[in-house]
């Protein structure tokens, strides 16, 4: 059985920070589907790369600092990972904490505006011609986090309004529910042969 190596990923992604009725809330991308960064060789992700991926108990982090105390988690429901046609899109809502508040503050001013992801690959092409790796689908994700530097710089920072956020959200989670569903089925019928 061959281990499989966490990786860490850095995007310049679209992230936004929105103060509700004194809420912090933070949305953005942190994978782009299709989007090539080149940095010694090219890595590109599929947009089928989530079909099957362990996403439980995702963190999010700050620079992946297992030190920092964490901003948010799917776990209890502060942190929502939707994956839509663009890619995977995070919703969160930080707690009302000294470094949250910091960090949602420089976000706030664009001095945070970029995000990363922590990852084991289950299934990958290689083509060593052009030295280009495509991530096919993603094994477990550990953490999104919002970073200083990216891995990937191809996105662009963007800003939403509550409606079109909220909608958009939802939309995503919706297709999202009916590709694991899909995938259910497949996995029944297969065990039917």
């Amino acid at each position: 059985m061959i281990k499989k190596e966490k990786e860490v990923r850095l995007f310049n992604t679209n992230l936004e920070c929105r103060n509700i009725d004194d809420r912090m809330i933070i949305e953005g991308y942190a994978v782009v589907f299709e989007s090539p960064a080149t940095h010694g060789y090219t890595e590109i992700i599929d947009k089928n790369a989530f079909n099957g991926a362990d996403m439980k108990d995702v963190i999010l982090r700050y620079n992946h600092d297992d030190s920092h105390l964490l901003l948010a988690r799917t776990r209890n429901n502060s942190l929502q990972l939707t994956i839509d046609d663009k890619g995977l899109f995070i919703h969160a809502e930080l707690i009302d904490t000294t470094s949250n508040r910091d960090i949602y503050k420089s976000i706030q001013a664009k001095l945070l505006d970029k995000m990363s992801f922590a990852f084991t690959v289950e299934a990958e092409e290689n083509d060593y011609e052009t030295d280009t790796r495509r991530i096919l689908q993603f094994d477990k994700i550990f953490d999104v986090s919002i970073v200083d530097v990216p891995f990937y710089d191809t996105t662009e920072v963007f800003a939403r309004n509550l409606e079109k956020s909220e909608s958009r959200f939802l939309e995503g989670k919706k297709k999202y529910d009916e590709l694991k569903l899909e995938k259910e089925k497949l996995s029944t019928i297969l065990k039917c042969i």
